[in-house]
């Protein structure tokens, strides 16, 4: 509330004129306004979670003496992503068994028409028994507790054995932008296994054959 006060002073003559305005604000409505307030966006802001990744690790050898063997992977479910230049990705099946005889690469790139529907496809039968699931859950035919339900479906990823196994490498002059972008196709297509390592020499030539690269010169000592 505003409140304007004056004093008036006598004229000759019987008049009387208003000598000053004195402009008093009230600022006690304000502060019960911003107490309001602050309660308001306590309760109705939602705070943010750390988002944490699942990592599948081997298990921990207990003795020396144990001989843990690795376990056999099809060669069919290892899938190398190089994330090149300019936006591009070149992919490759397998292992580089030969390097005078290198896998041939592909090239694709970011769109939905991309990587995304080579994930998808590696990822089919995976994808199909997740969504099966769930539908299985809504039409009432697993009685599960909701809360459960993302459990059970990382418990399927992990026993998955037909998903592919995404080894993602980086050429030199590739953007950190593309990790992200990376990054977030593996969560859209729900990847149960993957992680990042280093590229190698032989998968850096095939990346500058393929793209028509020329190679620089190895510095001088």
């Amino acid at each position: 509330m505003a409140d304007v006060g004056g004093s008036e002073a006598p004229k000759k003559g019987g008049k009387k004129t208003i000598k000053r305005k004195v402009v008093r604000i009230d600022m006690t409505p304000m502060v019960d306004l911003m107490c309001l307030l602050i309660t308001f966006f306590m309760l109705t802001t939602a705070f943010s979670k750390p988002k944490i990744m699942e990592i599948v690790l081997p298990e921990k050898i207990k003795k020396d003496k144990d001989k843990v063997e690795p376990p056999k992977i099809a060669k069919s479910r290892t899938l190398n992503i190089i994330l090149g230049p300019e936006n591009k990705v070149l992919y490759y099946t397998g292992m580089v068994e030969d390097p005078k005889n290198p896998p041939p690469l592909q090239v694709t790139d970011f769109s939905a028409t991309g990587i995304r529907m080579i994930l998808l496809e590696k990822n089919r039968a995976l994808f199909r028994k997740i969504d099966q699931f769930r539908n299985d859950v809504i039409a009432g035919k697993i009685n599960i507790k909701q809360d459960s339900v993302e459990s059970a479906i990382r418990k399927l990823k992990s026993d998955d054995d037909t998903g592919p196994i995404v080894l993602i490498k980086a050429y030199k002059t590739a953007n950190y932008g593309n990790f992200v972008d990376i990054l977030d196709e593996m969560s859209i297509i729900g990847i149960a296994r993957y992680t990042f390592v280093d590229i190698s020499w032989i998968e850096e030539q095939m990346v500058e054959k393929t793209l028509g690269i020329t190679p620089e010169p190895a510095a001088k000592k």
